[in-house]
């Protein structure tokens, strides 16, 4: 037998239905190459037993012929943002270290009750802030994959850093993460996985972390375009509990993979070629555009001319929603408790805060508070609501010459650990190609394109109109279908 650790979520719940090997001895599998790749941190807490719990109950379904689910015997990373009952939930946080919920997030639940069981809780960017997974009070994940000819530790990408590492990794087949600005596709494009942000709304955000409510968004993360769509399915639907649930019916994305995408029209911004971008990352953009019209697709130009604006936008609005969402952890009620000697309860509010949360964190708080000030409101925030319509406008005035956009995913591969310490400026910068679609609330997804002249993944990203996840998995299934990447980093943890 193969190892099923190279199964996908497609080949392992297709494996299992059809009795090819159980469920049990999937997550054996996985459970033993999570333990055995603990110098990539990718996991903050592992959970065999409920990995092996729910493989259980899958065999047990299959041996009375019962339904085993759209993801029935396929163990996955959960992201350690998500609330997990009776497992400990931390954001990558000291302020939440301990934290064990009474209660499941509905994307969560929605993957239990599919047949999915958890083999941990993987690491992330400190509530979901940053693009390098260097943020975390857990400590840096390190990516699976090495530069050719050197042996620095590289960057899996962030905040989704833990997820991108355990699936290129090996460690699972597929994992959950959230994108705000890019936590999804920035990970999955440096690490040489695939990755879907959906339309925002389209999954639950109760009983997940808050980072920039408006913005937040669960997603999968898997191996190839196929998983993502079966791991969606399951993740997906409507939640009463959020009031910005779509009300909508989960269409069978699964059922519709089509790579023929003939009558199609592909947008390419102009305002997306930006000065500094890495030649390679370049030289695939135009790979990608031949790989589309050989799918059938016509290649047309577009303008997305508020392009420049988002960025800066994004780091007024979503710093803006954190300092509001982040006000709560104050250690009165759950959590870290810092009180000092002596101490009033001003005290304790600064001294807990201080210390339970990270630099990056504070840097985000100090900058949401500001921005939502008295004499600064309308200055900043109101401005870059302002800034959010318009790029939204952008989008909608492109869809009127086409149906999908193709663009990079990221400026550069992944960057070696520290590579932009002091500056934070120059670290916000790798979402420039993945904010745009956040603000407007599109989906969007990264597909592995081809590996650089150093050995490492560069990843395309397809923009979809608002509730067309078909067609962006159809765009990405042709595009995966003809650049052919079957890279896997060689194992060095």
């Amino acid at each position: 037998m193969s190892d099923l650790t190279n199964f996908g979520v497609k080949a392992i719940r297709d494996g299992v239905a059809a009795g090819d090997f159980t469920a049990r001895e999937v997550a054996e599998a996985f459970n033993a190459n999570v333990a055995a790749a603990k110098e990539l941190n990718a996991f903050i807490i592992a959970t065999p037993e409920k990995a092996l719990e729910a493989a259980d109950a899958v065999d047990a379904k299959r041996a009375k012929g019962e339904d085993l689910g759209k993801m029935g015997g396929v163990p996955i990373g959960m992201k350690d943002l998500f609330c997990t009952d009776g497992v400990q939930t931390t954001a990558a946080s000291h302020i939440l270290e301990g934290f064990v919920p009474q209660y499941e997030s509905t994307v969560s639940a929605n993957l239990w009750k599919a047949g999915a069981g958890m083999l941990g809780k993987l690491n992330l960017d400190q509530f979901a802030m940053g693009s390098s997974n260097e943020t975390s009070y857990f400590g840096n994940v390190l990516s699976p994959w090495k530069k050719e000819g050197s042996n620095a530790a590289l960057i899996p990408g962030g905040s989704s850093g833990g997820s991108s590492t355990a699936v290129a990794a090996r460690l699972a087949p597929a994992a959950t993460g959230t994108d705000t600005g890019g936590s999804i596709r920035q990970p999955a494009a440096v690490t040489g996985i695939t990755g879907i942000k959906p339309t925002y709304g389209r999954c639950s955000r109760w009983g997940v972390v808050a980072f920039a409510s408006s913005l937040d968004q669960a997603g999968p993360m898997a191996r190839d375009v196929t998983d993502c769509a079966i791991m969606l399915e399951a993740m997906a639907g409507f939640d009463p509990k959020d009031s910005t649930s779509l009300d909508m019916p989960v269409p069978e994305w699964e059922k519709g993979l089509n790579p023929d995408l003939t009558g199609k029209k592909v947008g390419i911004p102009r305002e997306y070629r930006m000065d500094g971008t890495d030649q390679a990352i370049l030289d695939s953009w135009e790979r990608g555009k031949e790989w589309l019209r050989d799918a059938g697709a016509e290649i047309v130009d577009i303008s997305l001319p508020h392009t420049k604006y988002a960025l800066p936008a994004y780091y007024i609005i979503a710093p803006a929603e954190a300092s509001s969402n982040l006000a709560r952890y104050d250690g009165v009620r759950y959590g870290l408790r810092d009180l000092p000697e002596g101490a009033g309860l001003q005290d304790m509010y600064a001294a807990t805060r201080a210390a339970g949360f990270g630099d990056e964190v504070k840097r985000r708080i100090l900058i949401g508070t500001y921005v939502l000030s008295a004499g600064f409101y309308d200055a900043y925030y109101t401005q870059a609501q302002k800034i959010r319509t318009l790029v939204a406008q952008d989008f909608e005035k492109a869809w009127g010459q086409c149906d999908l956009i193709l663009a990079p995913t990221t400026p550069n591969a992944a960057f070696p650990l520290g590579g932009f310490d002091g500056d934070p400026l120059a670290m916000y910068l790798n979402d420039v190609f993945a904010v745009p679609a956040s603000l407007a609330g599109l989906p969007a997804m990264s597909v592995p394109a081809m590996l650089n002249g150093d050995g490492l993944p560069l990843g395309l990203q397809i923009v979809g109109k608002p509730f067309d996840e078909q067609g962006v998995l159809n765009a990405g299934l042709a595009i995966e279908q003809r650049s052919g990447f079957d890279a896997k980093p060689e194992r060095w943890w």
